[in-house]
């Protein structure tokens, strides 16, 4: 008998510690977040960055072969020396953050209500290999737009996720965590919070994101805007497949887009995401030993292609706002369950019309195209994919990162795109 019992007994804790713990519970709770990193990390960090082990100087005078060996020692030098995590600590923690548990996974946002009585709920989605920093300049002037020169009608409330397997939110433990299934998760989460109407914005993965929220219409969400649409058309799809020419009938404009797509492609502009869709554990074992290897693979992202590693003060992000970001993946262990996603999303490009089923979209659309972004995708392509665009426009400056390096600009395309969803 007592055999038994002691089977029993044991038995039972193994089954509990096979639990994974972010999903033994089923706690709803709202629960408030602070950033503490201990200082025992960053210092961690710095030696392992000054311990660095470097490569052999790349053989040619541009980033063809990735980010140049003194660029990347110099801003190395700056992460190990100067650097001060503790202000990006601050800057987050200065706006209210919490943490809730859906599908057993925490889910990281932060929570910013307006004092505008009308404000329009708004919840906005990063992407690779970004994070909530994106969105940290714009947040004051798109909840309170009076304290800003604007206008109380085009307040928003704000609530600004990250994604599983990014920053200060859960990792997965199992698969299955998709665009889709993300989307699901958001509307799950305006609902919690308690939003009967809302809007939704996103970029990069925000982009499917953001897009599989309006295909699957979940109730309360008035529409949407994307800065990095899913517009290439199924014929233009295609051809690049095969590395063709442009379909014979598309316009000037459409063809200029094309190629810019196809030297893209040619150029191994979009390596990094084919490694992360097909292998990104073996990423993973790299990028969370070692910094420098961190940061070199987050910077091979084609959105930063006009970054100047910090040599000119006034560009934005600016290296320490680059630094920000890429010490909250280091810092978070995110190198790994941030590429994930695209392993998840099986390859499907988030720029296709077609892989994105755009035509199933009836909800309005809004559509801001940056010219320095990776694709910059022509409005009638737009009008192709989203069936319900009802506003799109051109903007005259900014990249991948609209949010970063032109929060005022992108401030006032969101609060002019949701005018007619209000």
């Amino acid at each position: 008998m007592k055999m038994k019992l002691m089977f029993a007994v044991v038995f039972s804790l193994l089954f509990y510690v096979s639990i994974p713990a972010n999903t033994a519970s089923a706690d709803d709770s709202i629960r408030p977040f602070k950033i503490a990193v201990a200082q025992q990390d960053l210092l961690d960090l710095r030696q392992r960055i000054s311990a660095t082990r470097w490569p052999d100087r790349e053989t040619v005078g541009d980033t063809s072969q990735g980010a140049q060996l003194a660029q990347m020692q110099a801003l190395m030098r700056h992460w190990a020396t100067d650097y001060d995590w503790r202000k990006a600590e601050a800057q987050l923690n200065a706006w209210p953050q919490f943490v809730t548990t859906i599908d057993g996974v925490d889910i990281h946002f932060i929570w910013v209500r307006s004092p505008a009585p009308k404000a329009l709920p708004m919840i906005m989605t990063h992407g690779w290999p970004g994070s909530v920093f994106e969105f940290v300049q714009v947040i004051g002037p798109l909840s309170d737009p009076v304290a800003h020169g604007g206008k109380a009608e085009d307040a928003f409330d704000l609530v600004i996720p990250s994604i599983p397997g990014y920053g200060f939110s859960g990792k997965p433990r199992g698969t299955g965590w998709d665009p889709d299934r993300l989307a699901q998760v958001w509307a799950q989460l305006m609902r919690r919070l308690g939003y009967q109407q809302y809007v939704a914005q996103g970029g990069d993965w925000g982009g499917p994101i953001t897009g599989a929220m309006a295909r699957q219409a979940p109730p309360g969400l008035r529409g949407i805007h994307l800065n990095l649409p899913a517009t290439i058309p199924p014929e233009a799809g295609a051809a690049l497949a095969v590395a063709g020419p442009a379909p014979a009938d598309f316009t000037p404009q459409e063809r200029a887009t094309y190629d810019a797509v196809a030297k893209l492609i040619k150029q191994g502009n979009l390596a990094y995401s084919a490694m992360m869709a097909a292998r990104p554990q073996t990423i993973g074992y790299g990028v969370t030993d070692s910094p420098v290897a961190l940061a070199a693979f987050l910077l091979v992202h084609p959105g930063f292609s006009l970054w100047t590693y910090g040599a000119d003060p006034q560009q934005l992000p600016t290296r320490d706002q680059v630094l920000d970001d890429i010490t909250l993946y280091w810092l978070t262990n995110s190198g790994a369950s941030s590429s994930r996603l695209y392993w998840e999303n099986k390859g499907r490009s988030p720029l296709s019309s077609t892989a994105q089923k755009t035509s199933e979209i009836s909800l309005p659309v809004a559509i801001t195209v940056f010219p320095q972004d990776v694709y910059c995708p022509p409005e009638s392509w737009a009008r192709r994919a989203y069936r319900n665009l009802v506003y799109f426009r051109q903007a005259e400056k900014g990249g991948h990162f609209a949010a970063w390096e032109q929060p005022q600009l992108f401030t006032e395309e969101l609060r002019t795109a949701f005018r007619s969803m209000r």
